[in-house]
């Protein structure tokens, strides 16, 4: 499991031992922060792209609750980046929630 690892990490049987247990519990710890900073990704996208239509963030997504739409954080920070009409007519939406 130390293939790839350089110098003694890979050659020496302790060494290489230590480092192959540090590294599965990196690979378990991260796994979990990974999903904790796409969601945080994820909003800051939502966020600037809602700013742009004159909507903060918070308001965008009760705007959108109220409205029934069920797109989760992952669909629409990919609508802000890639389908910027299909997001604005979004924020229309949530904006006539909002105000109603």
């Amino acid at each position: 499991m130390a293939k790839g690892f350089r110098g003694g990490r890979k050659c020496l049987f302790r060494t290489a031992s230590d480092a192959v247990k540090k590294a599965l519990s990196y690979a378990y710890r991260d796994r979990r922060t990974r999903k904790r900073d796409m969601r945080s990704l994820w909003i800051v996208r939502i966020n600037a792209a809602a700013r742009r239509h004159g909507i903060s963030y918070s308001g965008f997504m009760n705007g959108l609750a109220k409205a029934g739409v069920g797109l989760n954080r992952k669909v629409l920070a990919e609508l802000a980046i890639n389908d910027a009409a299909a997001f604005a007519k979004l924020a229309e939406v949530a904006k006539g929630q909002v105000g109603a």
